[in-house]
């Protein structure tokens, strides 16, 4: 394993987390729709319970998400979460509201009523998808920053801190791009959209069931025209490209459209998982009964958002790019931990398959039984 294979290696790790992040916040996008779905106290009742058993996964991949970036490329840390702390802060913020409402909504004593924090798990629903959503399309559309590493060994202005922000935004200032707002919003609609899939399946109710259908389409048609846009606006937009030779960053027309061409194993991916993510949206839609739409569009959310983020740190290309100072941006190569932090991790991450067998087992081991009104009313809940 060479150095730049690990390189390579931790960055498709680190893509895999954000991959299963973003089909995981189906958890946000049926909170984002409590109201419309669950139509009555007891509906919403069951649709929080729904997401109240999945919601712990997303917490946690977000977590480890942050925590493998800060691992293997702990310059990309320091400069984004370090830089756009507002940006992030206040995703985190949005996070633990949510982890506060499904554990006192219902507590003896909660003197604010379950209707507050419902309103808590909505605000997430809407903020933590749209947030992040924000901070990926910065991987594509850059962020505000400069990097200077020589703090670190110019003896006269010493300091530890080698990347700031260049304004006093601190990352909201990505807001202002409309493309990181589409990329955004079709999170949000993708989001809603697999939450609608996710309830259909998980919550045994005639009526909630008959909201989701009702819901599915708008959602479905406006993140399908987000997405599209932006991916035909990423194709032939000039992307960030790494001179292998000498490490400087140089502006490339079509830079993402190439790498897929490239690397052709990354096209194939994106088509079969927009293909899976449409015939699970369209059959949903068409057949009545049909209530595993979750399944082929969550695989097919997975593969799709794995292709996009490989593709934009494989083959020389600067993955979080700055726009501030063009040679600022950082790459596989200049914002990595060392060969042997990369070589010890990789050891430990032999043992992924094995947490992720065992996440499969608690989920069927929690929807072995769909959840209804009776459970509302026998059974320990949200």
């Amino acid at each position: 394993m060479t150095y730049e294979f690990l390189q390579h290696y931790w960055w498709f790790l680190v893509s895999l987390l954000g991959a299963l992040l973003v089909f995981l916040m189906f958890v946000q996008g049926a909170n984002s729709l409590l109201g419309s779905l669950g139509g009555n106290e007891e509906g919403r009742r069951m649709v929080i319970n729904s997401t109240g058993r999945k919601w712990e996964l997303t917490f946690t991949t977000l977590v480890t998400f942050g925590g493998a970036f800060f691992a293997s490329f702990p310059l990309f840390y320091s400069t984004s979460f370090g830089g756009a702390y507002w940006l992030w802060m206040i995703i985190l913020f949005t996070f633990v509201l949510q982890a506060v409402s499904y554990e006192f909504q219902n507590k003896l004593g909660n003197f604010l009523g379950p209707k507050t924090f419902q309103l808590f798990l909505i605000i997430n629903g809407l903020a933590g998808p749209l947030l992040l959503g924000g901070a990926v399309a910065t991987f594509f559309e850059g962020s505000n920053f400069i990097v200077t590493k020589e703090n670190l060994i110019d003896a006269q202005s010493f300091t530890p801190v080698i990347s700031r922000w260049a304004n006093a935004s601190h990352g909201l200032d990505a807001l202002l791009n409309p493309w990181v707002l589409v990329f955004g919003f079709a999170v949000v609609f993708l989001a809603r959209t697999l939450g609608i899939l996710y309830v259909l399946n998980n919550v045994n109710d005639a009526d909630i069931r008959a909201r989701g259908r009702a819901r599915l389409a708008g959602s479905a048609v406006t993140f399908v025209i987000l997405f599209v846009a932006y991916l035909v606006h990423l194709l032939v937009k000039d992307g960030f490209a790494v001179d292998p030779a000498t490490g400087a960053i140089v502006m490339e027309p079509m830079k993402y459209l190439h790498n897929f061409l490239a690397m052709w194993y990354l096209l194939v991916l994106l088509l079969v998982g927009v293909v899976l993510v449409l015939y699970g949206i369209g059959r949903t839609l068409t057949a009545k009964d049909y209530i595993y739409g979750i399944w082929p569009a969550g695989i097919g959310v997975v593969l799709t958002v794995l292709a996009l983020l490989v593709s934009v740190g494989w083959n020389n290309t600067a993955y979080y790019p700055s726009t501030a100072d063009l040679q600022s941006s950082l790459t596989l190569a200049n914002s990595c931990s060392s060969e042997f932090t990369l070589r010890t991790m990789a050891v430990v991450s032999l043992l992924i398959p094995f947490v992720l067998a065992y996440i499969v087992y608690a989920w069927r081991s929690l929807d072995r039984k769909k959840i209804d009104r009776q459970e509302m009313t026998e059974g320990e809940t949200y």
